[in-house]
């Protein structure tokens, strides 16, 4: 079983797994975000159930989820990239799954969405579930959106993260399901269209949250 892992096929499984893992915590992240834009006390009340110990104790399996992501994404890159000598694109059975501009810069695309990402926990993390931790009060959420998304600055870095989002999703989807098995023409063909419509929502959602923030901060909503 441990060989099984050691090998590219392993490696694959287990970045879609994780990459699974990783959509799921994206679906219901977009999801209490969204409440902000319809009712804020809605949304105060999902990121009290998000910082409840019960969800806390998630925390360190997200990280290792992130973390298990993106080594193996950079270990497949560097095996391509030594096989093929040169940048090219993650290891594939045919061209036709690397027909998209996204398949083509998944590394590229994963960069983007992880330095980003950084600059999101110091954002809100740092500010709430790490203050909680430390025995602190976390900062009101409603404070922390608007403030965060009042410069138009800071949102312009964000929707290019979401846009990063957008491209790694619409293939990273329907690839993890092709990686464990849901591989013929059928659900292929399904789980492409799939993709763009996940992806939009998940991206969609984050944006229309950021933009609504910056709105309602400086006084237009």
């Amino acid at each position: 079983m441990a060989n099984i892992f050691k090998s590219s096929i392993g490696k694959k499984l287990i970045m879609s797994i994780s990459g699974l893992f990783l959509i799921l915590f994206l679906l219901i992240h977009a999801t209490i975000n969204s409440l902000y834009i319809f009712s804020k006390e809605g949304f105060i009340t999902g990121c009290e159930i998000m910082g409840s110990p019960i969800i806390g104790i998630m925390v360190p399996i997200l990280a290792a989820g992130f973390v298990i992501h993106i080594v193996y994404a950079f270990i497949l890159t560097a095996q391509n990239l030594n096989a093929r000598g040169g940048y090219k694109r993650y290891e594939v059975a045919n061209k036709a799954a690397t027909d998209s501009w996204a398949a083509r810069n998944m590394i590229v695309l994963g960069v983007i969405v992880l330095g980003v990402l950084a600059f999101h926990l110091t954002h809100f993390w740092a500010d709430m579930q790490l203050k909680e931790w430390m025995g602190a009060h976390a900062v009101d959420p409603i404070l922390l959106m608007e403030t965060t998304f009042k410069s138009p600055i800071v949102v312009a870095i964000y929707l290019i993260w979401f846009v990063a989002l957008w491209f790694h999703l619409t293939h990273g989807f329907w690839s993890a399901f092709h990686t464990i098995g849901m591989n013929n023409n059928v659900w292929m063909k399904r789980l492409k269209v799939l993709s763009y419509i996940f992806a939009t929502i998940i991206a969609g959602a984050f944006a229309a949250v950021a933009i609504v923030a910056c709105l309602r901060a400086n006084g237009i909503m």
